[in-house]
């Protein structure tokens, strides 16, 4: 997301994102959508109600993606706005879903504090998007902070499964 910083930052709503920039906002959500499938073969999660929550979480990322690719051909606002909705529903999702795993499988803090992150930043870009002065500057800076996170959390997870293994 830093190449979106570096080729977007001067450009405001109304105008249209560079290529670079559409390409990875397109692909933003689908990294998602394929971490959550990551983080679930991590975490040994297989059937039950945190299934089909991360399973919606999955389902979420690729239909924002797929609403991405129809954004991204519009204005940054447009883009803004759908990255927005995407980044606000996902956090929550993740947030439920570190909530219910917090007793069974523990090591579950990193995705809270990312869940929440992700429910503000997505509420304020999207709330934002129609500003004259809204760039994607905010979602560069939301990807630092969310692949942060996703780091810590799978730093966390090997952590708890070594310990579990010895």
């Amino acid at each position: 997301m830093a190449l979106v910083l570096a080729t977007s930052a001067s450009l405001v709503s109304r105008d249209e994102p560079t290529v670079i920039a559409a390409v990875l906002l397109v692909v933003y959500p689908l990294w998602d959508a394929i971490a959550t499938i990551i983080e679930r073969s991590l975490t040994g999660v297989g059937t039950g109600s945190t299934n089909s929550v991360s399973t919606t979480n999955m389902v979420l990322g690729l239909a924002a993606t797929a609403g991405m690719i129809v954004a991204v051909f519009s204005t940054i606002g447009t883009a803004l706005l759908v990255f927005g909705v995407w980044a606000l529903l996902s956090g929550a999702i993740q947030l439920v879903v570190a909530i219910r795993r917090w007793r069974t499988v523990g090591a579950q803090w990193p995705m809270a504090v990312s869940g929440g992150q992700s429910v503000i930043a997505g509420a304020t870009i999207a709330a934002t998007s129609a500003s004259a002065t809204s760039n994607l500057s905010t979602v560069a800076g939301y990807s630092a902070f969310g692949a942060f996170w996703f780091l810590v959390s799978v730093i966390a997870l090997s952590l708890r499964s070594r310990r579990e293994n010895r």
